[in-house]
C-alpha cells in the first residue's frame, strides 16, 4: 500500500505548500522545494516509533502530524506536518516497519 499526501497550512488545512510525502512499504520519501527540489529518503526498517500529535487547528480540518523517531543518521526525528488521514497512516507505519524489520532480521537493541 503507498500513501501520498502533502503537507497542508493549518488554516483551512489547504494544501498550500510544496510538501509531498510519500509512504510506501519499504520507505517514507519527502520531497520540499519550488525551485531547488530536496528529495530524502528514510527506510522503513529504521523506524523505531511513531507519535501522533493534533493540536486544536489541526483537528478542526481533519489533519494532524506524525513523529517518527528513527535510527537514521540525517534524521532521527522525521517529522510529517499536516496531513490528512494521520492516524490511517500511523498504523500503517508501525505494521510496515515491523515488517520490515522482520525482512531484513533487524534487531533493534537499546543501549545498556
Amino acid at each position: 500500500m503507498i500513501y501520498t499526501e502533502k503537507k497542508r497550512t493549518k488554516l483551512f488545512g489547504l494544501p498550500l505548500t510544496f510538501t509531498s510525502y510519500t509512504i510506501s512499504d519499504e520507505k517514507i520519501t519527502i520531497t520540499s522545494g519550488f525551485l531547488n527540489i530536496t528529495v530524502d529518503d528514510a527506510y522503513m526498517y529504521k523506524v523505531q516509533d511513531v507519535k501522533l500529535t493534533k493540536s486544536f487547528w489541526e483537528r478542526f480540518y481533519g489533519l494532524g502530524s506524525l513523529t517518527c523517531y528513527t535510527g537514521d543518521t540525517t534524521h532521527p526525528e522525521l517529522r510529517i506536518l499536516h496531513i490528512k488521514k494521520a492516524s490511517e497512516i500511523k498504523e500503517f507505519l508501525l505494521t510496515a516497519s515491523e515488517e520490515a524489520r522482520r525482512k531484513r532480521r533487524a534487531l533493534h537493541t537499546m543501549e545498556i
